[in-house]
């Protein structure tokens, strides 16, 4: 039996609802389910606003469209993350300001952002990796002091917290995925969350191609016009259902996801300390959405061992992001290798394990890890 890192789960409900929505003939977009899924995020995490859109990258496009960034504007973000993250922003023209990660979490550190801050600065962008909160206290502080707004980047870490105030609900805007890889799928598909009401009517109309039809769908004007620029952001109805259905099973998802983090730690615990290898932590402030689970090797060589030698026992591991900066894009923006040490060796040395819906948590046979010297 081969255990993949990630599999996408199926429900039942997720047939019943597509077949409801393709008897109404509404399959393109804002229909009774993309409505569901929006009411369980703003009710459950109190946001101002959810809009459901074709990808995290497209919510982050539209982040960079609502803050007008243009040509020579600058970003403060990680260089541990995934491409989307940076190129939203690059699309309209601005210059990325890499910050180093923190051993502990891998998550931006907070430490070092205020010393890259400009007057050109016009976003600070946050990623919660692996489903585990960035220190938003002090992130917030320093945003409410120079007036820059925070973009969560919360792929990641739908209904995770920190402290007691869940994810997404920090920033003026927060991203989120629902890739086949992520907690909830839909195949494809993403939202935006927008915390400050003064965005809101604008954000519909980005989303809409420019357009005010959102006004008129809800019967506020006539007829609708083009009144902005924008594109195409709407998630098809179908993928919706799709949604709603794993929303509805969201405590036992996440209580699932949970279970196969906790045996890993557990079971794994002996085998790390003989093995010097570090196991994932989460800190006591936080409440982790269980997205991932990684381990950090003493080195990129026995990281590629064990790769090998759990594949033997049908156990697929793999590393993750390659750092942003030291990329043939990065380097075009005057980095180099060395600039930030963190990432570069927590990239070459991490390894997540598999954890999915799919998984039963004792399906693991954690022998194949004690036979690995």
């Amino acid at each position: 039996m081969e255990i993949s890192c990630n599999n996408s789960s199926s429900l039942e409900n997720q047939i019943k609802y597509i077949q409801d929505t393709l008897r109404t003939g509404k399959t393109s977009g804002d229909g009774k389910y993309t409505e569901k899924c929006n009411l369980i995020f703003e009710e459950e995490l109190k946001i101002k606003k959810s809009l459901l859109t074709t990808s995290c990258t497209h919510a982050l496009e539209m982040c960079a469209l609502l803050l007008n960034i243009k040509p020579g504007d600058e970003v403060i973000l990680p260089s541990y993350t995934f491409v989307s993250t940076v190129n939203a922003f690059l699309l309209r023209g601005a210059i990325p300001k890499f910050i180093d990660v923190k051993y502990s979490t891998l998550n931006i550190d907070e430490n070092l952002i205020e010393d890259q801050i400009t007057k050109k600065t016009k976003a600070i962008i946050v990623v919660h990796y692996a489903g585990v909160a960035c220190e938003m206290g002090k992130i917030k502080k320093i945003s409410l002091k120079y007036n820059i707004p925070i973009i969560e980047d919360n792929a990641h870490g739908i209904f995770g917290k920190y402290k007691r105030k869940f994810l997404g609900t920090f920033g003026t805007f927060s991203t989120q995925s629902f890739h086949e890889t992520k907690n909830f799928s839909c195949g494809e598909g993403g939202a935006l969350f927008i915390n400050d009401e003064n965005f809101m009517e604008r954000a519909e109309y980005i989303r809409e191609k420019g357009t005010n039809r959102t006004k008129f769908i809800r019967n506020e004007i006539d007829k609708y016009s083009w009144v902005d620029i924008g594109s195409s952001y709407l998630l098809s109805e179908i993928l919706a259902c799709i949604l709603y259905a794993q929303l509805e099973m969201r405590n036992a998802i996440q209580q699932k996801r949970k279970l196969i983090w906790e045996n890993y730690k557990k079971k794994l615990h002996d085998w790390a300390m003989q093995n010097d290898i570090k196991l994932q932590e989460i800190p006591p402030y936080c409440k982790s959405s269980y997205h991932i689970f990684y381990i950090l090797l003493s080195s990129s060589e026995k990281r590629e061992r064990l790769i090998s030698h759990l594949k033997k026992s049908g156990i697929k591991a793999s590393f993750h992001y390659t750092p942003l900066h030291t990329s043939l894009m990065g380097r075009k923006y005057g980095y180099k290798k060395g600039d930030l040490p963190v990432t570069e060796e927590i990239s070459e040395r991490m390894l997540r394990l598999p954890i999915h819906n799919n998984l039963k948590y004792n399906l693991i046979d954690f022998r194949c890890f004690y036979d690995f010297k």
